[in-house]
């Protein structure tokens, strides 16, 4: 099955849906790219859900993007069994700024049944949100570039992907 919007924005479809089919015997993977995007492997601009996901916010079994949610999650805030970014939390949290999980490693704070970083946070059992200990805010400048940097890569493989497929 498959629906593809017929608005578009900037050469993107707004809304694309596509499920697996058999065809001749084979499955075919049902390759979604758009701004909002589900399928087997959905590649969305601003929101992605499929067992692939790559975008903005993404859902799935693999995701990437910047908020990332699912099994292996990979990117700016990534929340997943594996999360992996600059600020991640799940079952193994692995992150450069801040890592909140039953494992959490990071460069700078983390907290976590076995916790490794510069700082650990160590709850009391007084505090209710032990993100509060935090000093100072985990994005800067030059992490708003490498957000657009990342939109830009995001479009320019959604575009390409979409052209192969014409052909």
């Amino acid at each position: 099955m498959e629906y593809r919007s017929s608005a578009s924005l900037l050469g993107l479809p707004l809304v694309h849906i596509a499920t697996g089919v058999v065809v001749d015997g084979r499955y075919r993977r049902g390759v979604a790219t758009a701004w909002f995007a589900v399928g087997d492997i959905a590649i969305g601009m601003l929101f992605a859900c499929g067992g692939v996901a790559l975008g903005g916010v993404s859902l799935g079994g693999a995701a990437l993007g910047l908020l990332p949610i699912g099994g292996v999650a990979l990117g700016l805030l990534a929340i997943g069994g594996l999360g992996l970014g600059i600020v991640a939390a799940g079952g193994v949290a692995v992150a450069w700024y801040a890592a909140i999980g039953g494992l959490a490693v990071a460069h700078d704070y983390a907290i976590g049944g076995v916790a490794l970083a510069q700082s650990v946070i160590i709850p009391s059992p007084s505090d209710s949100l032990p993100l509060s200990s935090i000093p100072h805010a985990p994005f800067r400048w030059s992490d708003a570039l490498l957000l657009i940097a990342i939109v830009g890569a995001l479009l320019v493989v959604a575009r390409s992907i979409q052209a192969r497929r014409k052909e």
